[in-house]
């Protein structure tokens, strides 16, 4: 299974646990595919990791795995075998701005 690590408001808003199990999605897993299978299986995420018709990250999210700021990469990656075999975590972090 694969580990992924909501923040507090993305579990408020999923009415999810800290970390959710998901079943490996067919093909590689990248972030792209991990993705659409929590959106799939928590629909109400939707437009709040990433941007409804783009797909692209929205800018007060971050991806990490491995301790590694997978943030920037392309969602196309493969994603480390550490998270492909559910030893680590893949996790989302909602970032914080203000002045």
């Amino acid at each position: 299974m694969i580990r992924v690590i909501l923040p507090p408001h993305l579990r408020t808003l999923a009415n999810a646990d800290r970390e959710v199990r998901l079943a490996p999605p067919p093909g590689p897993l990248t972030q792209r595919s991990l993705l659409d299978a929590l959106e799939s299986r928590y629909p109400v995420l939707e437009g709040a990791i990433r941007d409804h018709v783009t797909k692209k990250r929205r800018p007060l999210v971050r991806f990490f795995a491995c301790e590694d700021d997978l943030s920037h990469a392309s969602p196309d990656v493969p994603l480390p075998e550490a998270v492909a075999s559910g030893a680590e975590p893949f996790v989302i972090l909602g970032a914080i701005a203000g002045g």
